[in-house]
């Protein structure tokens, strides 16, 4: 599933093609939406919020979307070929003069009054990429249920937008915990530069082409002095290597050496390291 720095890349690139420009192709290819012809319209903005794509357009409209698992827009120059998959997984399509915006696989898309977007976006959880900001507050809703395991807390977006499951894995491995912990037992140091760090991470990968937690972030150097990172820079740390643990099962631990493990829960892998991250595991 994409995460926050991904859907803000998404949001950049789809800002840049279409806003300011007028629409004139409009295709949305979902039942609900089969007869809305948006062509004529400008496009004022795309704003990301966590993991939702907020595109807004003339005359108070917004049209939300949301990657999931498999969804992704792509950008192409006018006349260039399609190259995002098969046409039936194409589920939008807004073009202009000089760009055609293309949503594949788009497990959710809606339209709505710009003025109503909090109906979709109003239940998430203070955004580590957005203006909305708050560690405090960030902090507070992920404690809240003490007993709740780390990784499930860390992704729920309720709490904190725009962690995903590689954040999820790369954070419990900096705070030395299993993402089965109950975030309860977290010290409350530990808990609040985790929010810290967390944001640290997200805002170092913004503008990446490829994701890394292992190279000279602010959450690097964060290591170096307490925070919830390693109490070092990990020596056996390579350029090749960009994670600690995300998709690194049965390699060595950056830090001890120890083989990462690999768990499956819902679809979903989680990956840690057992002698580096104290805690429950499956």
């Amino acid at each position: 599933m994409p995460e926050g720095d991904t859907v803000l890349q998404t949001a950049k690139r789809l800002h840049t093609a279409l806003a300011g420009q007028v629409l004139t192709h409009s295709d949305l290819r979902v039942p609900r939406l089969a007869t809305v012809d948006l062509t004529g319209r400008k496009v004022l903005d795309v704003t990301p919020r966590g993991k939702h794509l907020l595109t807004r357009i003339e005359g108070g409209l917004t049209l939300h979307s949301h990657l999931r698992m498999d969804g992704a827009w792509r950008i192409y120059a006018a006349g260039e070929r399609w190259r995002g998959g098969p046409d039936h997984q194409i589920r939008a399509v807004l073009g202009n003069d000089a760009h055609t915006a293309v949503g594949y696989r788009l497990p959710v898309l809606e339209l709505l009054r710009t003025r109503e977007e909090e109906k979709v976006v109003g239940h998430l959880g203070p955004d580590l990429l957005g203006p909305d900001w708050d560690a405090d507050t960030a902090l507070g809703n992920l404690l809240a249920d003490p007993d709740r395991p780390l990784g499930e807390a860390l992704l729920d977006q309720r709490n904190l937008a725009g962690i995903g499951n590689v954040f999820k894995c790369e954070l419990c491995f900096m705070a030395r915990a299993t993402p089965w912990l109950p975030v309860g037992e977290l010290p409350a140091t530990i808990a609040r530069r985790l929010v810290t760090t967390a944001k640290q991470l997200l805002e170092a990968n913004r503008d990446r082409p490829t994701r890394t937690t292992t190279g000279p972030t602010p959450a690097a150097s964060a290591a170096r002095t307490g925070a919830p990172t390693p109490t070092r820079t990990p020596s056996r740390a390579r350029p090749h290597e960009p994670l600690y643990v995300y998709g690194r099962e049965r390699r060595s631990c950056l830090r001890c050496g120890t083989p990462i493990r690999k768990a499956e829960e819902a679809g979903r892998p989680t990956y840690w390291c057992p002698r580096c991250q104290t805690g429950p595991t499956p």
